[in-house]
């Protein structure tokens, strides 16, 4: 026979694993990796939208964005390949060396556009191939071999550009064939309402999504996050490290391409110093998204918000009308608040 204080004990039990549940629901929302960029993100969007007016209308979202996506579409691969394990110091600039790429090879050897690009496009493979293979084979950190990397093509860019067009830019091949093709692919714009957006901010969430489905839905994400993590012990389960390493860094050589078109198609010429510096902008992006440096830890849409509050800062302090040069000071305490709010949220989920 059931008494009440069955009863009362039955009802104790199911409030009790419901209020299990619920702190289980928390742990595991506070120690998602891009949880301190969210906040971070939505402070910043806040702040914004009070000391600057001009950043509360749909135009400025669009500006935003577009300065967003530019980031955003490197920062994913650049955060994959820091869950990997590994940094590409280079990526910056292998922007630029593909956009010359197909700028020279098509103006030079008189190609349309399309081929120029397919042939940069072989050029950012070999980049990233080569220092994926020079990691593996050497054991060097990557950040000695892809600085290296960062320094031949910097001088490739320059000394190359010069040497053919006699000049630090490359002509315009704005009225060579296959450009305006190439530029509603790359480079073109949109509009929603009497907004216009650009077509980078679609690739860039498109690049998220599959970024993400890949990572968490495919048995090449789980080998990701165990190279990062430990690669030895990956390596003594059966993954394939080398080629998982390798091909993270030819997908940056991909997304650097990518983006070294839509330069091109934008601008219609390339100058060879370009893109110095932009290497720590993308693992910027990725370490405020919650990519850990230490590798085996983060997510492509923490990488996607990391940019995003990229774009908010340098365009919000325009639209506030201030000095830029307070760009990277925002930028470094972004940085920090998000290293330690990520830190401190799992310190936190793990006690509990």
């Amino acid at each position: 026979m059931t008494t009440q204080a069955d009863l009362d004990l039955g009802t104790h039990k199911v409030v009790t694993d419901e209020r299990v549940r619920e702190q289980n629901r928390l742990q595991r929302l506070l120690i998602r990796p891009e949880m301190g960029a969210l906040i971070g993100a939505v402070g910043i969007f806040i702040f914004f939208a009070i000391v600057a007016a001009p950043f509360r209308s749909p135009e400025a979202l669009a500006t935003v964005l577009y300065a967003s996506s530019t980031i955003g579409i490197m920062a994913v691969a650049v955060g994959l390949l820091m869950i990997g394990g590994e940094f590409d110091l280079s990526s910056g600039v292998a922007v630029t060396t593909s956009s010359l790429a197909a700028s020279m090879l098509a103006y030079n050897l008189h190609l349309n556009l399309w081929v120029g690009s397919a042939l940069a496009l072989v050029v950012s493979l070999a980049v990233g191939f080569f220092n994926g293979y020079m990691v593996m084979r050497t054991k060097i950190p990557s950040f000695l071999i892809t600085l290296s990397s960062f320094l031949m093509l910097t001088g490739i860019n320059l000394a190359v550009t010069k040497l053919i067009s006699g000049q630090v830019a490359t002509p315009s091949v704005s009225d060579m064939q296959g450009f305006d093709s190439a530029k509603a692919v790359f480079a073109s714009s949109f509009t929603i309402g009497s907004v216009s957006i650009r077509i980078t901010v679609l690739w860039w969430i498109l690049f998220t999504v599959v970024a993400t489905w890949v990572l968490f839905k495919t048995r090449i994400g789980n080998w990701i996050f165990a190279v990062g993590g430990n690669q030895d012990s990956a390596r003594a389960v059966g993954v394939p490290v080398t080629k998982v390493k390798v091909g993270l860094f030819m997908f940056v050589g991909f997304t650097a391409w990518f983006v070294g078109m839509h330069l091109l198609f934008s601008f219609n010429t390339i100058q060879s110093g370009q893109g110095i510096g932009n290497e720590f902008l993308y693992i910027i992006a990725a370490v405020i998204g919650g990519c850990l440096l230490t590798g085996g830890y983060g997510t492509a849409i923490g990488t996607l918000i990391g940019a995003f509050i990229f774009g908010m800062t340098n365009q919000g302090i325009v639209y506030a009308g201030w000095n830029p040069d307070w760009f990277k000071f925002f930028l470094g305490a972004m940085l920090l608040f998000a290293v330690i709010a990520n830190n401190a949220f799992r310190a936190y989920a793990a006690k509990r």
